[in-house]
């Protein structure tokens, strides 16, 4: 909990929930239990670019209304003053990203070029956006930790060796027989920096 490197997902993490990946999913006809991308991926060309033409037009629109999670700023600025590293890694798209953090008034403690969408790198949860910022960052993955609220935020720091930070109010019972684990799970980010704050500063 005092690494060097910290390695955020935004949505539903750094800002409030909002997306309902379940009428999307419904909309564009993929079965509720499939991610996303993965569900398009043996789609056309042509009607898989469709189907991602609606799914930015959704992504912009709760970007505009995004709002920071809670305990957010107090963590940022806790880790920012103690020399940490900041960066994201979304499955969203890396600009509709920045847009969200401005709008939530987060992109002051982020580099942009430290924010990798799903064009940036096999999305998550392959662990490729992870270790291409620890290469750019010259941080081995035993100093870093990967904070998401979700399975693939998990899966993506398992699959990149780092440390694994689950942040949500209430794990569903079927993650608990997950075949990922995670290394620590809190309800909110005031939790984060609680447990931050009590692991004192590193040697």
């Amino acid at each position: 909990m005092r690494a060097r490197a910290w390695i955020f997902d935004l949505d539903g993490t750094l800002t409030v929930a909002s997306h309902d990946f379940a009428a999307m999913k419904r909309s564009l006809g993929l079965p509720v239990d499939q991610p996303i991308l993965e569900g398009l991926a043996p789609w056309s060309p042509a009607d898989r670019a469709e189907a991602f033409a609606r799914i930015e037009a959704w992504e912009w629109d709760h970007a505009a209304t995004a709002r920071p999670a809670p305990g957010a700023h107090a963590l940022l600025d806790a880790l920012r003053d103690d020399g940490a590293v900041l960066g994201i890694v979304t499955r969203n798209l890396a600009p509709i990203a920045w847009h969200t953090l401005e709008v939530i008034g987060l992109q002051r403690w982020f580099d942009r070029t430290h924010v990798l969408g799903r064009t940036c790198a096999a999305p998550k949860p392959a662990g490729d956006g992870l270790r291409r910022l620890l290469d750019r960052w010259g941080h081995a993955p035993a100093d870093a930790v990967m904070v998401g609220d979700g399975l693939h935020d998990v899966g993506a720091g398992r699959a990149a060796g780092v440390t694994t930070v689950l942040v949500r109010d209430a794990v569903p019972p079927t993650w608990h027989g997950a075949e990922v684990g995670w290394d620590h799970h809190h309800r909110d980010l005031h939790g984060v920096l609680d447990a931050w704050v009590a692991a004192g500063r590193p040697a």
